[in-house]
C-alpha cells in the first residue's frame, strides 16, 4: 500500500515516522480536539471492524494504515498486531465510501464486515490512534498449540434467535461486568470479571459440566466472542457458535428484518459515548442512590477517574463525580488538585460490587 498522507509521503518509512505522526497530532490538546469535533458541520458515521489474520510487519502495517486513514480525515482508536487488526473509528459521511474504497483494497480486509453504531451521532473519537500490540485482543493464552483458524461457527441474528430459544443452549456474555450490568440478551449467563483475559479460564471451568449443550458467546462487535469460541474449542468442547458482528451487527439485523430483540437495555462501548440505546428498557441502577440509570461515567476528579454508573440528580448533586471526598477535590484549585494526584496509580478503575477497595468511593443517600 502506497504511503497517502499528504505531509509524511516523502518521509522513509521506518519507526521514526510513528513519532512524527505523534508529534503532529500532540501539538493540541485533547480539549482542543474534542472542541473541534463539536464544532464540525459535517455528520460522521462511527463503525468498528476487526479481522484475525496474519500481519507480518505491523509496525510498517501501521505506518500505512494511519497515512491512509488520517487523509480521510478518519479518527478513532485503532489495535494492530501479528494476529489482526481491531478498529473502532469515525468517518466524515462524504469520505464514507473512500473510506470503504481504501480499506477493502488492503489485503486481508477485502469486504471486512463494518458494524455502524446504532446509536450514531459520530461525536466518538476526536483523534486517530494507530498502535501496535502484541495481541489485538488481550487473551492471556500462551499455549502455542491454540489456534485462531479453528473457531465456533457463525450465528446471524435470525439463528441466533432460533437457537437461543432450544433448552440445550446456552449464552454466555463474553464482556466485563460493567457492560453486562447495563444490557444484556434474555437469560444470558455473565462471567463476572474485569478482563477478557480473566474470562476466558473463567467460562471453561463454569461449563466444565456443559460440554454436551450449544453454546452461543456473544460480545459488542464480535472481536471478543470469535477468540473466545476458539478457545473453547481448543479446551475440548464441540458445539460452540459466536454471534456474527456482535451486538452491534444483531441490533441492525433485528431493525432491518423485523426479528424479534432478545437484547434488553444499553450497549456499553468503548469510546466517548460509553453506550448506545438498544431498547428503552433500563436494567441497572445508579451506584449512588440506587435509582433506575444506565449512564456510566468516569469520575470527574481526575485523581479518581473511575467508571461506574450515575442517574443525573447523583450526576447534578455531586457534578460527576463519585462521592463526597472527590466532590470536595474538584473544588480545589487545579494547582492543588495537580499536587494530591502525584504518586496516585489509577489502574483499571472500574466499580465492582465484590471489590470492597471501591466500595467506599459511593455513598448512597439515606
Amino acid at each position: 500500500m502506497p504511503c497517502k498522507h499528504p505531509i509524511l509521503k516523502d518521509f522513509p518509512k521506518n519507526r521514526d515516522q510513528i513519532y512524527i505522526m505523534a508529534v503532529l497530532h500532540n501539538r493540541i490538546s485533547q480539549a482542543e480536539l474534542k472542541k473541534r469535533l463539536y464544532e464540525e458541520s459535517e455528520h460522521r458515521i462511527t463503525v468498528s471492524f476487526y479481522h484475525y489474520f496474519f500481519i507480518g510487519d505491523p509496525v510498517t502495517f501501521r505506518d500505512e494504515v494511519y497515512s491512509g486513514l488520517d487523509a480521510l480525515s478518519v479518527y478513532g482508536r485503532i489495535y494492530i498486531a501479528h494476529e489482526g487488526i481491531n478498529a473502532q473509528v469515525s468517518i466524515p459521511e462524504g469520505n464514507f465510501d473512500a473510506f470503504k474504497n481504501y480499506l477493502y483494497q488492503i489485503d486481508g480486509l477485502h469486504k471486512v464486515r463494518l458494524n455502524v453504531a446504532v446509536d450514531n451521532d459520530g461525536k466518538s473519537f476526536w483523534v486517530l490512534k494507530v498502535k501496535v500490540r502484541e495481541k489485538i485482543v488481550a487473551d492471556g493464552i500462551h499455549d502455542p498449540a491454540f489456534d485462531m483458524a479453528n473457531r465456533g461457527k457463525y450465528v446471524n441474528a435470525a439463528e441466533f434467535n432460533q437457537l437461543s430459544d432450544d433448552p440445550n443452549t446456552l449464552v454466555i456474555d463474553m464482556r466485563n461486568h460493567y457492560e453486562y450490568e447495563v444490557g444484556h440478551f434474555e437469560n444470558a449467563m455473565e462471567v463476572p470479571s474485569d478482563t477478557f483475559r480473566e474470562q476466558l479460564p473463567m467460562a471453561v471451568n463454569m461449563l466444565e459440566n456443559e460440554k454436551d449443550k450449544n453454546i452461543i458467546m456473544y460480545c459488542t462487535g464480535g472481536i471478543r466472542c470469535e477468540k473466545a469460541s476458539a478457545y473453547m474449542l481448543h479446551r475440548g468442547f464441540k458445539n460452540v457458535f459466536h454471534l456474527e458482528g456482535g451486538i452491534i451487527n444483531y441490533a441492525n439485523m433485528v431493525k432491518e428484518e423485523g426479528l424479534p430483540n432478545k437484547f434488553h437495555g444499553k450497549n456499553f462501548v468503548f469510546d466517548d459515548r460509553l453506550g448506545e440505546r438498544i431498547t428503552e428498557e433500563i436494567i441497572s441502577d445508579c451506584h449512588q442512590c440506587g435509582e433506575p440509570a444506565d449512564t456510566h461515567t468516569n469520575c470527574a476528579n481526575e485523581g479518581c477517574h473511575l467508571l461506574f454508573i450515575q442517574c443525573r440528580s447523583c450526576r447534578d448533586r455531586y457534578l460527576g463525580c463519585c462521592s463526597d471526598a472527590c466532590y470536595e477535590v474538584i473544588q480545589l484549585p487545579e494547582e492543588e488538585q495537580s499536587e494530591l494526584r502525584k504518586g496516585i496509580e489509577k489502574g483499571q478503575m472500574v466499580f465492582n460490587k465484590s471489590k470492597k477497595r471501591l466500595r467506599p468511593r459511593l455513598k448512597k443517600e439515606p
